[in-house]
């Protein structure tokens, strides 16, 4: 593996970068027909970190993200970038795409520096930044072929020649290489193994310690909670749920008990009449009202001497909070899709 070479980031020596920038989306919509696909989403990135944008398949998600970068023009709203519209083809920005955006048959170091070259950063220093990505992602094999003695060097190797996850660590150097001010990972993480999901967590993490402005769109509602402090969950093109997500479920309260005994204790769950929302061997997931219900349900437990192996009780996770949100507001469209249906066909089928 490649050690951090100073020269192709001087910039990054020392303590993380002091910065003085904003990310502002005010009010940003797209409409194809008569179909609004994003409705009037606004947020605020103020101070450094890695802002989530979340929801189901559907939602707006990617589309939101390509009108911030310009690569769809918006039918309202604007987005700001240090208080003056955002222009991405002029300044520093790196995107990390869901879908695989690097050329098939092309080889791959090609790619990089031409990636590199649109982003001004000359080709020396692209091929600097370049070796130390190849050996921090571990994928110096693809770009520089082996040469052996007495044998034909390897060809060069082309994008679809890759697994899924090595294309995915191509694309993260690309949008990495120009050193971005504004990073955008659209479903980082997907086709990474554990080990490689770790090792891009841990570049995440030291783009945060830069100070760089993140905007991480994910299904793994663990990772989101890993990095994202502000959260915005879109359903059906609206935000459904927006703010601070440690607030948001100190607004829950302590309500998901976990609880696991040597002994059976169903009985004592059924008086106390608790919901169970999980059953597995290592316990059980119970709802409480709080923490008065759920001390009176330790003492029963502790009373008829079922001894207690595991007791926590704690917020519900942003797993539970997405389900939930997303959930509802799907039922509520659902809903009103079906009432209108039923109204332009006159009434309800007993009125036929």
């Amino acid at each position: 593996m490649a050690l951090y070479n100073e020269s192709a980031y001087p910039e990054n020596r020392g303590m993380r970068k002091e910065v003085n920038m904003s990310l502002e989306v005010k009010n940003l919509t797209k409409k194809y027909g008569e179909k609004t696909v994003v409705d009037g989403l606004s947020f605020t990135l103020e101070k450094p970190g890695v802002y989530a944008l979340l929801g189901t398949n559907g939602a707006g998600k990617t589309t939101s993200i390509r009108m911030i970068l310009g690569m769809l023009a918006c039918d309202g709203g604007q987005v700001l970038w240090q208080g003056k519209p955002m222009d991405a083809m002029h300044m520093n920005v790196g995107y990390l795409a869901e879908e695989r955006g690097l050329y098939p048959k092309y080889e791959l170091m090609d790619q990089l520096l031409y990636f590199a070259k649109l982003k001004g950063v000359s080709r020396e220093t692209a091929r600097e930044r370049i070796a130390y990505w190849a050996g921090r992602l571990e994928v110096e094999e693809y770009l520089y072929p082996a040469k052996t003695k007495g044998k034909k060097a390897e060809k060069p190797k082309m994008a679809d020649q890759l697994s899924k996850g090595n294309q995915q660590k191509i694309q993260l150097m690309a949008a990495l290489l120009s050193e971005p001010e504004l990073l955008i990972l659209d479903e980082p993480l997907s086709g990474l193994d554990p080990v490689n999901t770790d090792l891009f967590k841990g570049i995440i993490r030291e783009e945060m310690d830069k100070g760089k402005y993140l905007i991480m769109s994910s299904h793994q509602m663990a990772t989101i909670e890993e990095f994202c402090e502000d959260i915005t969950i879109l359903n059906r093109g609206k935000a459904v749920l927006q703010g601070n997500l440690n607030q948001i479920k100190r607004g829950y309260g302590r309500v998901n008990m976990f609880v696991k005994c040597d002994r059976p204790f169903e009985d004592i769950i059924g008086k106390h009449g608790l919901p169970i929302l999980n059953d597995t061997p290592d316990g059980k997931q119970l709802k409480v009202t709080g923490e008065a219900q759920a001390l009176d349900f330790l003492q029963d437990l502790l009373k008829e001497q079922r001894q207690v192996v595991k007791f926590e009780l704690r917020e519900p996770s942003l797993h539970e909070i997405f389900i939930e949100k997303a959930g509802a507001a799907q039922g509520e469209e659902e809903s009103a899709a079906a009432d209108r249906q039923q109204a332009g066909n006159g009434g309800s089928h007993e009125e036929k």
